[in-house]
């Protein structure tokens, strides 16, 4: 039953990852751009929800035959169904792995815009934390989850206001972006302890510090250059929830 979980979660992470590259095509725009209405081939996209999902070709670029664009679809559905595998891995069969299902796709998006443009969407940031709010107090009462409520909502207060104050006292190298995405990251690690909180964040730090370091000693930056930190503020609790699911 847990491996049949475990599959189900990784062929539904590959499905909706595939369909993530009309999205992060469309909001990988530079801050106070409107997000995209077009293809490249200039086909308007729609704005209801069939124009925000897709594998990187719309309807004119197939009649016409126009290359993909956008990210990968096999990287982006690689992604998501590893993460999505992971989660479940780590929260099992318990209530609270629907939310982690829900949530991953869009951490996921939020990733590659950041990778692409160092944005996070706020029409992405706000409503995935809502979401996570509301999806783990559903969760919390049910039998068989495995964590706490008011401690994930402490800990996404605790670690937006760290992040706050960071983006306080250097604005150049911690976005507002980032710190809306904290709070969601914070309800994550939090449902488990503050170990993972603390855990977590050190290794998003970690990482993000690595990949500079990776990118000065390669001559694509230097030591001012901006790193995008949302992909990495995920590794890290993607990261600590697998540590300490292995632990556990």
């Amino acid at each position: 039953m847990f491996s049949l979980w475990i599959v189900a979660a990784v062929g539904l992470g590959a499905l909706v990852g595939s369909l993530l590259v009309r999205p992060g095509y469309r909001l990988a725009v530079e801050p106070e751009q409107a997000w995209r209405d077009a293809c490249p081939a200039g086909h308007p996209l729609r704005a209801r929800a069939a124009g925000w999902v897709g594998w990187g070709r719309c309807a004119g670029c197939l009649a016409e035959g126009a290359p993909r664009y956008g990210a990968s679809p096999f990287r982006l559905a690689l992604v998501t169904a590893g993460c999505c595998g992971l989660a479940a891995a780590v929260a099992g069969a318990r209530p609270e792995s629907v939310v982690w299902l829900l949530a991953t796709p869009t951490l996921v998006l939020l990733a590659s815009v950041d990778l692409a443009v160092q944005r996070l969407p706020d029409v992405l940031t706000l409503p995935l934390a809502a979401g996570l709010v509301l999806g783990l107090g559903i969760c919390a009462p049910l039998p068989g989850s495995d964590g706490s409520w008011p401690r994930a909502l402490l800990g996404g207060l605790v670690l937006t206001a760290v992040y706050f104050v960071l983006f306080l006292i250097n604005p150049r190298g911690m976005g507002f972006g980032d710190v809306k995405l904290a709070p969601s990251i914070g309800l994550i690690l939090g449902w488990y302890g503050w170990d993972y909180v603390f855990f977590g964040t050190f290794v998003g730090f970690a990482l993000a510090a690595g990949y500079g370091l990776c990118l000065v000693v390669m001559g694509r930056a230097n030591r001012r250059t901006a790193v995008p930190f949302g992909p990495f503020m995920a590794l890290g609790a993607l990261g600590a929830l697998a540590v300490g699911g292995l632990a556990g």
